[in-house]
């Protein structure tokens, strides 16, 4: 559990405010209140309108509650996880784990279904990444201790494949096709959970604050850590969300991001759950497909990430650009084209800070101006400071680990409850009574936070410590350079010196030497790239973050 929240006299004053009409409208989840209730309560309310829509179905938010109803029942009768075993009542076991329903599942309405049918039946949802492969699938599958997984019938063989290193999966319980023979494992076709209505209410949680599912980090610099993540985290992120977007009750929100994803779940499905509204999510990103998905579907709201406005930003003129349904995106990082996409598409973009970890607690008000490079003021639930290594809170202007805390007592899971089963991890991160995010930031005088890159992103190089983010914006300013990424590489003088990978625009050229040039004159000395390689695409995760540690990888490997 989180350390208790102490009032400490040094807390800066906020001398702005935050989009007050929307904050006093929307009033806070109550200490008890679940997805589970909230869902009961929309599908009183609005049992015909759309919930989800996903490519292969719609459901609306009367069926959608059926199904929960349905398949928490078979997750009972088929005691998954445990559950409806005699010591299957609660959600914990005997020894007090949790009990964890792992899935493996494209984009599709099932997950999202079992997500909801999973918390009715006493359990948390656990949806793992589908990239991941060999010891990361293993070590992902293993921290649920879970016997049974679902998962789909074309990543069985991904599973197969690591069967002597899982040690508690006993059952795969198989979606989109018949359930294969298995030597390792049994099997169950996820149809036969499918069983309707066995009248049994959902099984209460101690509080909101009760475990509702895990989302593990991208896990670039190491094995993934699974973010332990309560129901009042949930819904009050989907308040906070719908809030900062101005979320009204015609809106559809649209997410093209994995289901594993925050965006797709938190910043997606839980605030159109918390407004009563729409939530869209395709399979993935396209974007040859992304405005005919928004024409299709009437989406009004959509998150971007990484690269994906680059994308859109650069496809060719239409005459038609700006007849679309969207009114607003948001999404990290901003462009430098912020402007011009606003004007092309018609909508406008507004940028956030977060993690997993605490959620979007940064964001912009569509109604504001903010200065270049600004992420936005933190909301009125959440306290940000930065400091410097030693903890000590840093003035306004200096550059260091941005940590943050909740505001007030009964906003404090409004953070993750914890990584699951790194208590000494958890000590760690949670040190002093501030969560520490590991990024780097600073604060203006008005409170606005600047993003300046993550802790151990950072590139040490003649003694001077470098952003790679810093980089990575001077050279994708480029208009040859479609995206780059920035990352330190062992110098033979020791520390570090400094390397770019970076994918250039569809028939576009530059050398390495027109790029350097190019950086000579746009940043210091010390932080221009010593090496620079030029590559089709780079590789990244299935949350669009780009994997450095494949980069440095590749790096060693050409100097072998």
């Amino acid at each position: 559990m989180l350390p208790p929240v102490r009032r400490l006299p040094t807390l800066p004053t906020e001398p702005w405010t935050w989009n007050r009409r929307s904050l006093s409208a929307m009033a806070s989840p109550s200490s008890t209140a679940t997805i589970v209730s909230t869902l009961a309560e929309r599908a009183r309310q609005h049992p015909d309108r759309h919930f989800v829509r996903f490519r292969e179905a719609d459901l609306t938010y009367a069926a959608f509650e059926a199904r929960t109803r349905s398949l928490a029942a078979g997750l009972r009768r088929h005691r998954v996880a445990g559950l409806g075993a005699p010591d299957g009542v609660g959600a914990t076991t005997p020894d007090g784990a949790s009990r964890i329903v792992p899935t493996l599942l494209p984009n599709c309405a099932d997950a999202a279904v079992l997500w909801f049918a999973a918390n009715r039946a006493g359990a948390v949802w656990a949806p793992l990444n589908t990239e991941f492969r060999g010891p990361g699938l293993a070590h992902a599958i293993n921290l649920t201790g879970s016997r049974d997984l679902v998962v789909d019938h074309s990543l069985v063989d991904a599973v197969h494949e690591v069967a002597g290193d899982l040690e508690d999966v006993e059952r795969l319980i198989v979606r989109g096709g018949p359930a294969p023979a298995s030597g390792c494992f049994a099997t169950l076709a996820l149809d036969a959970l499918d069983v309707g209505d066995d009248g049994v209410p959902p099984a209460p949680p101690p509080t909101g604050a009760a475990p509702s599912l895990l989302i593990y980090t991208s896990g670039t610099t190491g094995m993934s850590k699974a973010c332990e993540l309560s129901h009042r985290y949930v819904l009050g992120h989907a308040r906070i969300m719908a809030r900062s977007a101005g979320v009204r009750g015609d809106d559809v929100l649209f997410c093209p991001y994995p289901v594993f994803h925050w965006d797709a779940t938190i910043g997606t499905i839980a605030p159109a759950l918390w407004a009563g509204v729409t939530a869209v999510v395709t399979e993935r990103f396209s974007v040859s497909r992304f405005w005919a998905d928004v024409r299709r579907y009437g989406v009004t709201i959509f998150d971007f990430m990484g690269a994906t406005l680059t994308f859109i930003h650069k496809q060719e003129l239409r005459p038609d650009d700006a007849d679309n349904p969207a009114r607003l995106a948001w999404g990290v990082p901003m462009p430098a084209f912020k402007h011009d996409f606003e004007e092309r598409f018609g909508l406008t973009l507004i940028e956030g800070y977060g993690s997993t970890e605490g959620g979007v607690m940064v964001w912009q008000d569509p109604g504001e101006s903010y200065p270049t490079g600004s992420c936005g003021r933190v909301v009125p639930e959440f306290r940000l400071r930065i400091v410097d290594d030693d903890d000590r809170p840093l003035p306004s202007g200096g550059i260091g680990e941005i940590v943050v805390r909740p505001a007030r007592d009964e906003d404090r899971h409004l953070l993750l409850t914890g990584y699951y089963r790194m208590r000494d991890l958890n000590r760690e991160v949670f040190r002093g009574g501030w969560f520490h995010t590991g990024d780097l930031g600073r604060l203006d005088e008005d409170g606005n936070l600047y993003f300046e890159g993550r802790r151990k992103d950072a590139i040490r190089r003649r003694g001077e410590n470098i952003s790679a983010y810093e980089i990575e914006q001077v050279i994708e300013a480029h208009p040859a350079v479609l995206e780059a990424a920035a990352y330190g590489v062992p110098s033979e003088y020791t520390e570090e010196d400094v390397a770019v990978s970076v994918a250039l625009r569809p028939g576009h050229d530059l050398s390495a030497d027109e790029l350097l040039d190019y950086c000579r004159g746009r940043m210091a000395r010390y932080m221009v790239p010593l090496f620079v390689r030029f590559l089709d695409v780079l590789p990244k995760t299935p949350t669009e973050k780009v994997e450095k540690t494949t980069l440095r990888k590749w790096h060693m490997r050409a100097l072998e």
